[in-house]
């Protein structure tokens, strides 16, 4: 057996370790396909103005990222975009979505949206705390 340390990302190798994954969950929960969800907003050029991504799987919608572009802060675009994602993650059975988002980001923007923080890694010098959000749908 080896160790490697890699310090550059490797696609084959994440592949490899997620599909690891997906195979011990299917062994305990049965099969499901992650389905991607993204939505964007665009300006009337086109340019990307914000947007929220992440993936629906065993009824939870998993939020990876949302942003909306320094100049269309506090317009409720990301209010809208994010209404308009959980809409579309309710329709497709998720009874949850999850999010976590650094203390110097947006946990405040969550929990205005009916989140509610359910674990924070405390900062510490150099690094800012970090917090776990969850909305149900119950």
């Amino acid at each position: 057996m080896s160790i490697e340390v890699l310090n550059e990302a490797d696609p084959t190798v994440f592949n490899a370790l997620i599909e690891g994954v997906r195979q011990h969950l299917h062994e305990q929960m049965g099969t499901e396909t992650t389905q991607p969800l993204t939505l964007v907003a665009r300006d009337r050029d086109g340019n990307l103005i914000g947007g929220v991504s992440g993936r629906t799987i065993y009824r939870n919608f998993l939020i990876e990222v949302a942003w909306v572009a320094k100049e269309q802060r506090n317009t409720g675009l990301g209010r809208k975009l994010m209404a308009r994602a959980e809409a579309e993650a309710r329709n497709r059975g998720c009874l949850v979505a999850q999010v976590d988002t650094l203390s110097v980001q947006a946990p405040g923007f969550y929990q205005k949206l009916g989140f509610a923080t359910v674990g924070t890694v405390p900062g510490f010098e150099g690094s800012p705390a970090r917090h776990f959000l969850l909305k149900q749908y119950l």
